[in-house]
């Protein structure tokens, strides 16, 4: 099926890419693992944090046990926001940037990316680390969800209340709105998979596979998987980095691992632990296999959003004082080829 429609923190690129090179070596000392409150050996990749309460994206360093963005906080490497940013102000980022959704790092022709999704509408490829626009849309009021960047260069979008995945012919312009679009209900999670080669989008009650077709300027989608959840409510969708070939689902009521070979949902360690309610999305870093969990905290002015993630093998937690963080994924480009 197809359609067409018509505070930061401030660093210098050196500094920040330094900064990014340490904290990725996995190597830590005692007094490093002491402020990450005991936790182990520190993670070998930083998080990237999706925060309401500012309106902001952050790449933070995993070796310290909480973060503070309001402050010169060394442990708050790099950050984003659409506010204030001339090279999105056409797409009236005081309205679209609301909310931002989704938080992801991926790599496009030797280069890295962030890419976000807001409630409000806006779906952005930057560079990283010179934050420059690859590619932004304002998508509408469907509350886009998720993202992702294609090998060719076009930028895969789910929105939930819209009910639809999009494949932005991105590698058009930076501004490209040509799109090929295919429903599913409650569309909240995107994933480019290179072992499959597919689309993968997940939805209140289905997990899809579409095949990309066409060309990168007039792509085409096609849904050629179609697998019913084992529970309601789907909602973040990631690749299983420690284990090829399976994806994390999350629903309103679980953590599932979804084994794409097989086709079949699989049983996974720490299940009886990681798997619970409300999980904003799930995580696994790939050189450490520690897995990252955010979910919502009671009491949080953000009915859906935490101040506080939590790590699993080895255990842990990890703050951001103030925040209203609603996703938060390892700073890895690894799809799980």
């Amino acid at each position: 099926m197809r359609a067409r429609v018509g505070r930061l923190v401030r660093r210098s690129p050196a500094v920040v890419l330094a900064v990014l090179m340490t904290a990725t070596t996995g190597v830590a000392t005692a007094a490093d693992r002491g402020a990450a409150g005991g936790a182990g050996a520190a993670p070998a990749a930083p998080i990237v944090a999706a925060d309401q309460a500012t309106r902001a994206v952050y790449v933070l360093d995993a070796r310290q046990a909480s973060w503070d963005a309001g402050s010169d906080d060394p442990g708050v490497l790099w950050s984003f926001s659409a506010d204030g940013r001339r090279s999105l102000e056409d797409l009236r980022t005081d309205v679209t940037w609301t909310n931002p959704s989704e938080a992801k790092v991926r790599e496009l022709d030797g280069r890295r990316y962030l890419l976000v999704t807001a409630s409000g509408g806006l779906a952005a490829v930057v560079g990283y680390p010179d934050r420059d626009v690859y590619w932004a849309a304002d998508t509408g009021v469907g509350n886009a969800h998720s993202i992702d960047l294609l090998p060719d260069g076009n930028v895969a979008v789910a929105a939930s209340t819209g009910g639809y995945v999009r494949l932005y012919a991105a590698s058009l312009g930076s501004r490209a709105t040509e799109h090929a679009q295919v429903p599913l209900a409650g569309a909240h999670g995107v994933h480019w998979d290179p072992r499959t080669r597919l689309l993968w989008a997940l939805g209140s009650r289905q997990l899809i596979g579409l095949q990309v077709g066409g060309t990168p300027r007039e792509p085409e989608l096609d849904v050629v998987r179609r697998v019913e959840l084992p529970s309601r409510g789907g909602h973040d969708l990631a690749p299983v980095l420690g284990s090829r070939g399976r994806l994390w689902v999350t629903t309103a009521s679980a953590v599932y691992q979804y084994a794409t070979s097989r086709r079949e949902f699989v049983s996974y360690p720490l299940q009886s632990r990681i798997s619970g309610p409300g999980v904003k999305s799930v995580g696994d870093d790939p050189d450490t296999g520690q897995v990252l969990v955010a979910r919502p905290e009671p009491g949080n002015p953000c009915a859906w959003c935490t101040t506080r993630l939590f790590l699993y093998r080895p255990d842990g937690t990890r703050t951001l004082l103030r925040g209203g963080m609603y996703k938060a994924r390892w700073w890895t480009a690894d799809r799980g080829r």
